[in-house]
């Protein structure tokens, strides 16, 4: 079957899906989480395949980290699919309720967006997160994961279908492509796929826009940022930079560059570099910092790297001004943070720094869907239309305005027969 007809089948399922209640949706993620716990030695079987292979292809070490699906990974997506079935139906919330006149009510109701094609990297663990979001949020879903997980991806996709099928749910609503020529045939099935999320670089997120007229919800580099401000605690700014850093390092909410102000530079690099040169990190410094420091000179590229490894960027900052222009030149606007004890300090940074994610005094590694309370995410969108941040069940839904009426025509209202009342209601739509 070529990739029309199964997105063709895809899209037939989400219509059927979408008409599911959310009781049957989340009897279909419980049984998806009972067949991954099931199945865990066959999928750990074939990462182990997906592993070896990579090794010996050569893979850089952040891709070969993204690619490990062990029992850790497979435990926490199971307890990430038990998380999202205790968070509310998305489909079917009325946001807005309005008497526009007597026995004419008009609603905006919540529904599926209806077939998300998603372009996602080497992590088993993403396959497990975006479909079963896709499945609560009523979604049909095409997914091209990283050809250095086929092996993961393969199994994932056949266990999820099969246990979902057992619900009572359409089999049709999840596909999975392996090959490269997959995502330039996804690109022009505009009559079948609702919305495109490609995870990846810049320029990779750029190539998919400029190449399809499907809408696009990006997910960028997570050119990731820490500013150090004048009166913050050393010992908790060396505590986030270093959690910040290197409790995971291959993934895009993790630091790459490191903004210290001038007047506390002297008390808090020393106490940085001993921390970092225990956990193998490699410091690469402004001149100011050189000075203070024995590091390696850092050059203009290295502002807007991201390294996915354990290398830091750092720079010494006049003020707070100049590290929000820094951010907000060089960011990916994905995730930054303040590290003040000042309230009013924190407050101006928040407003001003152009990211989805802002935070004040803690790791940058909270910027995580899962850590949210949102279930999961299909990614990190760096976009500011529909979503943006983490995206979790709200951002996979759309709406759809209802109005019911008892008779009702406009040339009543034109010929100025009947007016409006538009009067609010305190109720969601009865049908």
């Amino acid at each position: 079957m070529d990739l029309k007809k199964k997105a063709g089948a895809v899209r037939e399922a989400a219509y059927l899906l979408s008409t599911t209640g959310s009781d049957q949706r989340n009897r279909a993620l419980e049984k998806i989480a009972e067949a991954l716990a099931e199945n865990r030695v066959e999928i750990i079987q074939a990462n182990r395949a997906d592993l070896e292979r990579g090794e010996r292809q050569g893979l850089p070490a952040p891709l070969y980290k993204r690619l490990k699906f062990d029992e850790g990974k497979l435990q926490d997506a199971i307890e990430g699919i038990k998380s999202l079935i205790g968070l509310k139906d998305p489909i079917g919330d009325t946001s807005l309720a309005r008497e526009l006149d007597q026995g004419l009510e008009l609603y905006r109701v919540s529904c599926p967006i209806g077939v998300i094609g998603i372009i996602f990297e080497s992590r088993p663990d993403a396959l497990v997160q975006i479909s079963t979001l896709c499945l609560k949020s009523g979604n049909g879903v095409i997914l091209k994961g990283g050809s250095e997980a086929r092996e993961t991806n393969r199994v994932l996709t056949r266990i999820i279908r099969e246990a979902s099928s057992g619900a009572g749910i359409p089999g049709d609503w999840i596909c999975g492509l392996e090959t490269r020529e997959g995502v330039e045939a996804m690109l022009v099935l505009d009559d079948c796929i609702d919305l495109i999320i490609p995870r990846g670089s810049n320029s990779f997120v750029r190539y998919i826009m400029d190449h399809t007229r499907i809408p696009v919800m990006g997910h960028a580099d997570g050119i990731c940022h820490c500013y150090v401000d004048e009166d913050a605690d050393v010992k908790m700014a060396v505590h986030i930079t270093s959690d910040s850093k290197t409790q995971y390092v291959a993934v895009c909410n993790a630091l790459e560059t490191l903004l210290v102000h001038r007047d506390i530079a002297h008390l808090f690099l020393p106490e940085l570099k001993r921390v970092m040169d225990e956990k193998g990190v490699t410091l690469l410094g402004c001149p100011k910092t050189c000075q203070i420091i024995s590091v390696g000179a850092a050059t203009e590229e290295d502002w807007g790297t991201e390294y996915l490894d354990l290398r830091l960027s750092v720079k010494v900052v006049e003020n707070r001004d100049e590290a929000v222009r820094h951010i907000n030149t060089y960011g990916s606007g994905h995730t930054d943070v303040i590290v003040t004890s000042s309230r009013d300090a924190a407050a101006d940074f928040l407003a001003r720094v152009d990211s989805g994610n802002v935070f004040w005094n803690c790791s940058t590694r909270f910027s995580d869907g899962y850590r949210y309370g949102f279930g999961a995410e299909v990614g990190i969108s760096t976009g500011k239309l529909h979503a943006r941040g983490p995206v979790g069940l709200e951002g996979l839904v759309t709406y759809k305005y209802k109005l019911l009426g008892t008779g009702q025509v406009v040339a009543d209202y034109a010929e100025r027969r009947k007016s409006f009342t538009h009067a609010p209601l305190n109720r969601d739509c009865p049908v």
